[in-house]
């Protein structure tokens, strides 16, 4: 079931994609995803309003490498031109752009993006119009089931995307109203990749190599997207190969962890400096423990580290002292 994956002018070597999140998907948690397998990474969602006045910070949301590619770039907003415009502004600097539709949280569905679009396909249909023809690089755009359980407009939007030029479209199949709550409908998947003549990818509650299993055979979709799964666990997408591949999968060892997580603090540190990447990687160290015995206690701790050496001596150790 993983085999190469074509969107629009873009073939992928496989169907397993690390998902855009806000806050966590930047060049680092990329870059080690993108070992353990996965064939295409998305930067966190950008604002296009950010791009459009030339913000230096919103650029920095895109920086990448030679070693990230390909790359696709998540960009949100509610005015067409200006999605537009966004668009032409990064396409130098990815390979593929993915409007997002499904974003939950209040401050982007209250300025009208997000999942709020979900509400307004006539405006779907603009949007998709215009960024089509903004940019000759693959299209796609992002998802939910509706703005509520009752407001159910998945397929009118994904036929919309379909007819104005997206290449492939991926459902998160909750509603705005669920966040992430509930268990993701993957029934709702399938419906979609029965009426699409495009890829469709499916996200949702894919938290192990087995949960991809299960969507790629239950649904008939054509990848998956990995997203909250792949928090402090880039294995899953070398497990998941393992899988499709008919292996049995390799979970990583503590040792693994521990040298994964301390090349993700470097990483980090050479990306943005010492006092913000400590910071922002406390979280991260988290989820790498996760599982672990001790977890709890090495969470406090890290939570009040802000030196890079602080946190690697706390991660040796912790990780040394759970060593068979």
């Amino acid at each position: 079931m993983t085999h190469t994956l074509t969107v629009g002018a873009l073939t992928l070597k496989n169907n397993l994609l690390l998902a855009p999140m806000a806050g966590i998907t930047n060049l680092p948690m990329r870059l080690l995803a993108r070992e353990c397998g996965a064939s295409l990474a998305f930067t966190e969602m950008v604002s296009v309003a950010g791009l459009v006045r030339e913000g230096r910070k919103t650029f920095d949301l895109v920086r990448s490498s030679p070693a990230d590619r390909p790359l696709g770039i998540q960009i949100f907003g509610e005015d067409p031109a200006m999605l537009a415009e966004g668009a032409r502004l990064v396409e130098p600097r990815g390979d593929l752009i993915d409007i997002n539709m499904g974003c939950p949280v209040r401050k982007v569905v209250g300025s009208g993006a997000g999942s709020a679009l979900m509400r307004d396909p006539a405006r779907v249909a603009s949007i998709v119009r215009e960024v089509r023809r903004a940019t000759s690089l693959p299209l796609t755009v992002k998802i939910r089931t509706g703005w509520t359980a009752d407001e159910d407009t998945c397929e009118e939007v994904a036929r919309i995307a379909e007819a104005e030029g997206c290449d492939a479209v991926t459902l998160h199949p909750r509603s705005r109203a669920q966040m992430f709550e509930g268990k993701a409908d993957w029934s709702r998947i399938a419906r979609l990749k029965e009426i699409l003549r495009i890829p469709v990818l499916g996200s949702g509650d894919l938290f192990r190599a087995t949960d991809v299993m299960e969507m790629l055979s239950s649904t008939g979709c054509d990848g998956v997207m990995i997203a909250r799964g792949g928090l402090g666990n880039p294995w899953i997408f070398r497990e998941s190969q393992d899988l499709l591949a008919g292996r049995t999968e390799t979970p990583p060892t503590l040792v693994e962890r521990h040298r994964t997580a301390l090349r993700h603090l470097d990483l980090f540190v050479e990306l943005v400096g010492e006092r913000v990447a400590a910071r922002e990687m406390r979280k991260h160290f988290c989820w790498y423990a996760h599982g672990v015995p001790g977890a709890a206690h090495f969470r406090a701790l890290v939570n009040g580290l802000s030196t890079r050496d602080e946190m690697a001596g706390a991660l040796a150790a912790f990780f040394g002292l759970n060593q068979p």
